[in-house]
């Protein structure tokens, strides 16, 4: 049964190779905690799961996010026992997650971004084709808002010059545009001239092949990108929080949500199959209104006693 429901997961639901893995090893986890008993109409009870939870939080001193993840895991098998009519009803609702601590999405300030693009600007027409290629992870990541793995899969067909949009492939194959600004088209154009001269190929590249290539030739691979977008981002003096792609991604959507833009569109931005999972960026742009409201409202200076 734990094998149909991890088919079931990469084949139907088209969940990712990474995110079959997870459910595979929390599965695989779940079954060594019952001794290795995989009849579960018997160990998928409250009890089991609450002793599980138990296990996980003092035993391997696992973080409350990823205890929740392993709760997650295992409710989603639950309904699909309950589809198979293995289980009447789903024992995880019953069970009270660890309290998890809210944490804000980390994001780049404005001016360090710009410090980043002009300092690496020089002339697009030069430049070594590491240099561009790093560039373009850059500016793709932080201008469109991918994730790394939507980035990797990119094709040199992704990107339509013509309408100025990148077509992209998202977390269950859903695919949507993202709109591509004049300057960003331009550089990947650059690149991708770049790409050719070096290459012994007399033809223009397939619209199937890597948009973007390895030094040897080779797609990206996500250590390749984690690699160039920690180099590249280390020089930048106001950068102090982690430099990662997905950093890159929540700096746009607060970039977006401070600039007045509606929440439903930077959600079909970012791909987010809902609109909780947009929320959390308003926290950011709520706690920037407070400090200027703070500063600027003539009743807010002074600690609010301007005149009470």
């Amino acid at each position: 049964m734990k094998n149909s429901y991890l088919s079931y997961i990469r084949d139907v639901r088209r969940y990712s190779s990474r995110t079959c893995d997870i459910y595979a090893e929390v599965l695989d986890d779940f079954v060594q905690f019952c001794e290795g008993c995989e009849d579960f109409a018997e160990t998928m009870n409250v009890n089991a799961i609450r002793a599980y939870e138990v296990y996980l939080c003092d035993e391997r001193k696992l973080s409350a996010r990823t205890v929740s993840q392993h709760l997650s895991v295992l409710s989603g098998f639950c309904r699909f026992l309950m589809k198979k009519g293995v289980l009447q009803s789903n024992p995880v609702r019953l069970v009270k997650r660890p309290r998890q601590e809210k944490r804000l999405p980390l994001f780049y300030r404005d001016k360090s971004m710009k410090d980043y693009f002009e300092r690496t600007k020089g002339d697009p027409e030069f430049g070594t084709l590491e240099q561009k290629l790093n560039r373009l992870i850059i500016s793709l990541l932080a201008s469109c808002g991918l994730r790394r793995s939507e980035l990797v899969a990119l094709n040199v067909g992704s990107v339509d010059f013509h309408r100025r949009v990148l077509r992209v492939k998202g977390k269950g194959n859903k695919m949507r545009e993202i709109p591509l600004i004049p300057s960003l088209c331009e550089e990947i154009s650059l690149y991708l001239s770049a790409v050719s001269s070096l290459s012994d190929a007399d033809t223009a590249p397939d619209s199937g092949e890597p948009l973007l290539r390895t030094p040897s030739g080779g797609r990206l691979y996500p250590v390749f990108v984690d690699r160039v977008v920690k180099k590249e981002l280390a020089a930048v003096p106001g950068i102090t929080v982690r430099r990662s792609p997905h950093v890159l991604r929540h700096t746009l959507a607060t970039q977006l949500l401070s600039g007045g833009a509606d929440l439903n569109a930077i959600k079909e931005l970012l791909g987010h199959s809902s609109l909780a999972a947009t929320q959390v960026y308003t926290h950011s742009t709520v706690e920037r209104l407070q400090s200027v409201y703070d500063n600027a409202h003539p009743r807010a200076k002074k600690g609010g006693n301007n005149g009470d």
